[in-house]
């Protein structure tokens, strides 16, 4: 490496929807940022794919690009998040993807998980791993890679084959394939490892039908993943941390403290709350994960997942053109007759928690003659408020259950929290204050954070915590009756789009 004095931090933060390098400093304000917008591929219905080769085409843009602004010789370290889940199969020999990567939000495994809990599996993975049996995990997306590639299984076996969520893709390649290892908080929603004990379980590979050798390292969420190659960025950077985008998140949010919870807005959301050293089961429909693991002490967290949020805007925007920018949606919500009962389920891809429907789809209700874009773009975003309270019933029945207060406050991050509009929307129809922070970009704040950790710059969870700061709070303005009653009329318009989908 060359003699520098590191003062930036470069987050690596590749998403679902498109993949950035950001350069913070210490006060986690942004020096430089680049984005390149990633294309889906939906081969079939309930198929989502990426090409992993263009993520990591797009990650080598980034990545060069802001170190070429800040300069490489600033950067302290390398700090990675990344989409969950969503699962890559390559050649370990040519470093060749073998097929497109299965997206989280990809449903093709289904009917092998319908499979596995007639089989009674579910409550027994769910105590290993504190994930319930669904197509989101990476365990049946990597079973139907195997068995799609010629002579997976067999090559698996022998070692010649490597799996990873994308976070391993990118530091193989980034160390030119000297590193194949991944962090807990990813390693923990894949369905193949044990929580409690912290590594690959014996039982959980069987079930699933997984070879144990194509398995990366599981490490610490800070600490090190190999050296990036000079040729990347300039220079050769370490990577000093890892962590799957929404537990990052948690880590942006400073939401370190038992009780703490946060919810980003992206493409999905995805509600944690800290639950400390405790690894509560739900008893709800949530998810118990890792919510980070430092110094080799692992911190556990509730989740519950919705599966459209952002993209429910962008669906509005790009299929029933109502508007032309996002930004937009909330102008015309404000015009909506606000006595309207339009509903929008928007289980496209099905429903994630509490319900965790694979077979549901999404549906407009309640539509008359008087109802049009306005009042549709207004249900749109509702209905984003309205699973978020969805998370929340449930979180809050999970805590108590447990002895544990439902938190108040909600932080909030992404990029749908920038709209006043859905902010003040979200605390009337949840009944909760909701903080959102001066820096949103929290996802790739919480990996700089980490690499920072590691590498020195910060020195406790503490220290980081104080680089955290309130931008705006937003505080229930609805009257409970009317609230309670909006939100009876969203269950029912789910109950429609379930019926006749069967038990989930």
């Amino acid at each position: 490496m060359s003699s520098r004095t590191p003062d930036l931090i470069l987050a690596l933060d590749q998403g679902t929807t498109s993949t950035r390098a950001v350069a913070f400093d210490r006060e986690g304000r942004i020096s430089a940022a680049h984005q390149v917008a990633l294309p889906q591929y939906y081969p079939a219905d309930g198929w989502v794919e990426h090409d992993a080769h263009d993520i990591w085409r797009a990650a080598q843009r980034t990545l060069a690009q802001v170190a070429g602004e800040v300069g490489a010789g600033r950067i302290a370290a390398i700090g990675i998040t990344n989409q969950r889940e969503t699962t890559v199969l390559w050649d370990r020999a040519t470093g060749t993807a073998l097929g497109r990567a299965i997206v989280w939000q990809d449903r093709r495994t289904a009917d092998a998980c319908a499979g596995m809990k007639m089989r009674g599996l579910e409550p027994q993975i769910q105590k290993l791993t504190g994930l319930l049996l669904d197509p989101y995990f990476s365990a049946t997306k990597l079973g139907w890679l195997l068995d799609h590639v010629p002579d997976g299984r067999a090559r698996a076996e022998a070692g010649e084959l490597a799996f990873g969520t994308i976070d391993s893709w990118l530091i193989w390649n980034l160390t030119g394939g000297a590193v194949h290892a991944t962090d807990a908080t990813n390693a923990s929603r894949t369905s193949l490892f044990n929580i409690s004990t912290q590594s690959w379980d014996s039982d959980l590979l069987s079930w699933f039908g997984i070879p144990r050798a194509v398995l990366p390292e599981v490490r610490d969420s800070a600490g090190s993943f190999g050296v990036a190659r000079a040729d990347y960025a300039g220079d050769e950077l370490p990577i000093l941390a890892v962590a799957g985008d929404q537990q990052a998140a948690a880590v942006g949010q400073a939401c370190f403290q038992p009780g703490l919870m946060k919810a980003t807005y992206g493409t999905g959301c995805f509600a944690i709350a800290n639950t400390g050293a405790r690894f509560i089961v739900s008893q709800n429909r949530l998810l118990s994960t890792v919510a980070s693991r430092i110094d080799g002490h692992t911190a556990y967290a509730l989740e519950g997942s919705i599966f459209m949020a952002g993209a429910t805007i962008q669906w509005l925007r790009d299929k029933l053109r109502l508007f032309d920018d996002a930004a937009q949606s909330s102008v015309l919500a404000m015009q909506a007759d606000p006595n309207s009962n339009v509903m929008l389920v928007p289980a496209f891809t099905g429903l994630g928690a509490p319900y965790w429907d694979a077979n549901a789809r999404a549906a407009i209700s309640g539509l008359t003659r008087n109802d049009g874009a306005a009042e549709i773009a207004r249900a749109g975003l509702e209905s984003v408020s309205f699973q978020t309270r969805d998370l929340l019933e449930a979180m809050a029945a999970d805590l108590a259950a447990a002895g544990e207060p439902a938190p108040h406050a909600l932080r909030v991050d992404g990029g749908m929290v920038v709209n006043d509009w859905f902010c003040q929307n979200l605390a009337d129809l949840t009944g909760r204050t909701i903080e959102r922070p001066v820096v949103t970009e929290t996802t790739a704040l919480g990996a700089a954070f980490l690499a920072g950790l590691a590498a020195g710059v910060f020195s406790s969870t503490e220290d980081i915590a104080r680089a955290w700061r309130l931008d705006r709070r937003f505080e229930p303005a609805m009257g409970a009756d009317q609230r309670d009653a909006r939100y009876g009329r969203w269950k029912e318009a789910v109950a429609r789009v379930r019926l006749g989908t069967g038990p989930n």
